[in-house]
This record gives C-alpha cells, structure tokens and sequence, in this order.
C-alpha cells in the first residue's frame, strides 16, 4: 500500500512540473526532479527507482554515506547530490563516492578550497552549486547576492571545481506566492552572473511547498521531499 502511494505522488508531482512548465512556455525535460530522501528507508528509495527515478538528495553526509553502501550492495547505484550545509572535515567523505555527482551548497571560500583539495586528491572533478540567501534570512546559509560576483570570480580558478549554476533555500511560508519574488531574483542573478562571470547551467530552487512557481520562474532543478514521500517520521 505504502508503495503504491509513494508511486502516486510521484506521478502528481511529474504532473505538476509538466503543467508549470507549460504555463511558463518551458519544456519540462529541462526541468530535473530532485528526491529528497533524507530520513526516509532504503525501500522508499528502491520503489521509486524501480518507478524510474535515479535523483535523490540527502543533507547529512553520515545518512548519504549509508544509504549508498546499502543500495551499491545491492547492485544499486544512484545519482546522489549533496544539498545541506557541508562541514569542511566531512567533504573527504563526499569526494570518495563515485556517485556524489554534484554538491548543490557551496557556501564559502575556505568549504570551495577544501572541496577542491580533495578532489584533486580522489582525481575528479566535482560539479557544484553556490548557495545564495536571496532572502538574507539569518537562518540560512549561503553568499549575498551582493557578494556572489565577486564570489564566483574568487572560486573560477579552482581546476577541480565545475561551476554549474546555482541554488537556494528559501523560508517556508503559507502563501507560497509571496516567494516569487525571490525566485525573479534569483533568475536575474543567475542570468547576469552567466553573462559576466561564467556560463551557468543550473539553477535549483523551489521545494515542495513552492516548486511549480520556482519552475514558473526558471528553475532547472526542484528538490522535493514531503510531495513525494509524505511527512517525515521523526
């Protein structure tokens, strides 16, 4: 029963992002459904790999760790990103899976150079994210849109990092619409970033709560939780 449901909100939120997606004239294959499966079992993970998604997100590098080793022991591998706040002493751990295929916060010089020493180290290349608090809410981490310029500058000349967009995280709020605002910001941004500093192609933004009008404003990646696994059992 719990798989068929799992199943079925999926099935809504691909529905959802298709709709989104064709209100803003946008083709929803550009569009990437990010999983966020932290907290949620290894079997939740399976039923919606067999249903055809490989892109699953998780928080905390300790849980990410363990449910790949599980899943990789079992013949299963998936794409990973990491998209929490990432300590400097555990990037070591993130840089030794294969199948880390991208850390999407990104938060700081010193987190840039340690990321980058450490690919270096394991011989990859590791595509990243900046985060961007374009709410400025103190709760929340990343660079200011101010400074994300001057930023992206400092970190283009580390080998092992490739710079591939941008992400944020934004409070939740009731009314979700009164978040778009921020997701317009976030695009201007990205867009004149792409123009001065680097070509970007990613912009992750929008959760379940908001990510219809996140894509409606140019999102190429939503992550999305509670939608598709229900509410987290703590």
């Amino acid at each position: 029963m719990k798989n068929e449901k799992l199943i079925s909100n999926l099935k809504k939120v691909q529905k959802n992002i298709k709709a989104a997606a064709a209100k803003a004239n946008r083709d929803y294959k550009e569009i990437k459904l990010l999983a966020v499966s932290k907290k949620h079992s290894i079997d939740e993970i399976k039923t919606l790999k067999q249903a055809g998604l490989n892109f699953f997100g998780e928080n905390r590098v300790q849980e990410l760790e363990e449910k790949n080793e599980k899943l990789l022991s079992e013949g299963i591998e998936l794409d990973w990103h990491f998209i929490g706040h990432l300590q400097r002493n555990k990037v070591k751990y993130l840089m030794r899976m294969e199948n880390c295929r991208m850390i999407q916060s990104l938060d700081s010089l010193r987190l840039a150079k340690e990321v980058n020493k450490r690919a270096k180290k394991n011989d990859r290349k590791i595509p990243v994210l900046v985060e961007i608090n374009i709410s400025g809410d103190e709760n929340k981490f990343g660079i200011t849109p101010a400074k994300a310029e001057e930023f992206l500058k400092k970190i283009t000349n580390l080998e092992f990092l490739q710079i591939e967009g941008l992400m944020t995280i934004l409070p939740y709020l009731d009314d979700s619409e009164k978040l778009r605002s921020y997701f317009k910001d976030m695009k201007n941004l990205f867009d004149k970033l792409s123009a001065n500093v680097i070509p970007l192609d990613e912009l992750s933004m929008g959760m379940t709560n908001d990510y219809q009008i996140a894509i409606e404003e140019g999102a190429t990646i939503v992550r999305v939780g509670t939608a598709i696994f229900g509410e987290r059992e703590y």
